[in-house]
């Protein structure tokens, strides 16, 4: 039987996929039409798009995904303008991109570091 800790791990993995598979959809296929919940409810998103599978990487120990992210990050604006018809590229999204990964990173030293 698993210990504990494998569930964890694998439960982890299973999220990290659910969270990569949905950045996906939102920044290449999600189509959002009328105004913004919110003044900068996208960039909020941006920040939630990447900052949690960031947390998530970095709990998980994988620095690599991390690292991919950030240059994920780098491509998506070029990409979505390029690739989409309903999105733009903007720089600001891309610097939102970035703080989500810091922010995620942050958070998931500061569990790890409380939790030992």
């Amino acid at each position: 039987m698993p210990r504990r800790s494998e569930w964890w791990r694998a439960a982890g993995w299973a999220a990290l996929a659910i969270l990569l598979l949905a950045q996906v959809v939102c920044l290449y296929l999600l189509s959002v039409s009328g105004p913004p919940l919110f003044v900068g409810a996208d960039k909020v998103g941006h920040v939630l798009i990447f900052g949690l599978p960031a947390a998530l990487a970095a709990l998980l120990g994988r620095r690599w995904i991390v690292a991919l992210l950030v240059l994920h990050a780098a491509v998506s604006e070029p990409l979505q303008g390029a690739l989409t018809t309903t999105r733009v590229a903007d720089p600001w999204d891309f610097v939102a991109d970035l703080v989500g990964i810091v922010l995620g990173v942050v958070v998931a030293m500061a569990v790890r570091r409380r939790a030992a």
